[in-house]
């Protein structure tokens, strides 16, 4: 039987891939950080001139490669991602109520 596909299956899959290479030694949070950056840049990189990426069928793997470094990274320095994530919504939901924000693109600061 196949294995739940869960967060915290990805991370423990994450982590065994990274123990059984001895690759946490390369993984310090500034690697880890420059990582994600480079793996964001190429998503960006399919889009680049154009609205629609130049190759569809790359978009998924890169999108993956970003969350693979996202879970590494938050592995590494100890933050819960849902825990992390589920307070950044609330604050954003708290600065762009949608009274104000409802189709409207500008920043909090700028109203």
């Amino acid at each position: 039987m196949a294995t739940e596909l869960t967060l915290a299956n990805l991370q423990q899959r994450i982590s065994n891939l990274v123990s059984e290479r001895d690759w946490d030694q390369f993984h310090s949070p500034k690697n880890l950080a420059i990582a994600l950056s480079n793996e964001v840049a190429e998503l960006l990189e399919l889009y680049m001139w154009s609205d629609e990426p130049r190759k569809p069928e790359e978009v998924d793997k890169e999108l993956a490669d970003v969350l693979y470094y996202v879970l590494l990274f938050a592995s590494k320095t100890k933050i819960d991602v849902l825990q992390a994530l589920s307070e950044k919504l609330a604050e954003t939901e708290v600065k762009y109520p949608v009274e104000k924000f409802k189709g409207n693109a500008k920043k909090y600061s700028d109203l």
